[in-house]
């Protein structure tokens, strides 16, 4: 008796441990189909990295799983890539120069010069996530605020090729819409929005688009339309803008600071506290080092002029494809310096370098 028990203990045993392993091999197996037959536009960002979240806690809502759906005329890229997305512009005229080749750069990490794989073009696809400021500091700007985000979405996103999703932010941050190519549902979304309240936690709401951007394939865009204060993060700024640069996105910021100076002094010089300077700095900061840009319209004139930058650049982009060979695997992070070495007279604007991923 005693050895049929045994006998009987060991066969359960057993048979848990492979149906568990046939579990994981699975679920294992059902993403590897996933990740073959999902297809990618331009170029995928393949790096290996986590969803980042600081060590504290970030005082972010969850936000439900988005739905995704394979496209046709994607191509996968198996070996690690680190996606540069490049604006050229012209220092004299502000145009955008867009017929240059892969000959025409030189690509340089931590001071060496390397070799650019790829050059892929702007038809890639954009993946783009809008952080609407929805926080008491800025009531003054609120309806400025709307027809920014309204005009923005007309403007920049490309009907059947862009994606954009809606977050609004206060003393948490909310998915308001989901990925969608419907900018009718995000027009709606954004005049939805609740009466502005409460505290600004800016950065944690950040690290939030940057996790759910990771979920997407193509060029990863984050817009904050907001005056750049934040009150109430967990997250420190430079813990934000890591976990934004391991992302690979690149940020695009309509500062409503001046707006609101204008409209409480009649000059667009008028005192700011120093609260709002330093965010002022900050977004700054974040924008040069994503390789993205600021704006700070104070009447509709300027912000339709800055979204026609903004749809311009995304539009006439280039996005260089660096490769490393043989890369330590030690987290640390790379410089990048690019140049055009075949003209003179252009401004050239990129990120400013990336994380290794340590596994």
């Amino acid at each position: 008796m005693f050895v049929r028990v045994v006998l009987t203990t060991l066969v359960l045993l057993l048979a848990t441990n492979i149906f568990g392993q046939s579990g994981r091999v699975k679920k294992k197996a059902e993403k590897e189909k996933t990740k073959k037959t999902e297809k990618n536009v331009g170029y995928v960002p393949t790096q290996s990295v986590k969803k980042k979240t600081p060590d504290t806690g970030a005082k972010v809502s969850p936000s439900p799983t988005p739905t995704r759906k394979p496209d046709d005329d994607l191509i996968n890229v198996e070996s690690a890539l680190v996606p540069i997305p490049v604006s050229v512009i012209d220092s004299l005229s502000g145009r955008a120069i867009n017929d240059l080749d892969l000959k025409d750069f030189e690509l340089k990490i931590d001071g060496l010069v390397v070799k650019i794989g790829e050059l892929f073009r702007s038809e890639s696809p954009v993946r783009l996530t809008m952080l609407f400021d929805n926080s008491s500091s800025v009531t003054v700007a609120r309806e400025f605020e709307q027809k920014a985000g309204i005009k923005f979405f007309r403007q920049v996103i490309r009907p059947n090729k862009d994606l954009a999703a809606l977050y609004s932010v206060a003393g948490i941050s909310q998915l308001e819409q989901p990925m969608t190519k419907d900018i009718s549902a995000l027009i709606r979304s954004i005049k939805s929005f609740a009466k502005p309240q409460g505290a600004t936690a800016l950065h944690d709401g950040i690290v939030e688009a940057s996790n759910y951007l990771e979920d997407y394939s193509g060029r990863r865009v984050i817009v904050i339309v907001s005056d750049g204060q934040d009150t109430l993060s967990d997250t420190s700024f430079d813990e934000m803008v890591k976990i934004v640069q391991e992302s690979n996105c690149q940020v695009y910021i309509v500062h409503t600071n001046e707006f609101e100076n204008f409209k409480r002094t009649g000059s667009r010089d008028g005192s700011a506290n120093i609260r709002g300077l330093a965010a002022e700095r900050r977004m700054k900061t974040l924008a040069n080092e994503t390789g993205g840009a600021v704006y700070s319209p104070i009447d509709e004139r300027e912000l339709d002029a800055a979204f026609a930058r903004i749809s311009a650049e995304l539009s006439q982009q280039y996005v260089l494809g660096y490769y490393p060979e043989e890369e330590l695997k030690d987290g640390r992070f790379r410089t990048i310096d690019l140049q055009i070495k075949t003209r003179k007279n252009l401004t050239v604007r990129s990120r400013k370098g990336y994380y290794v991923s340590k596994k």
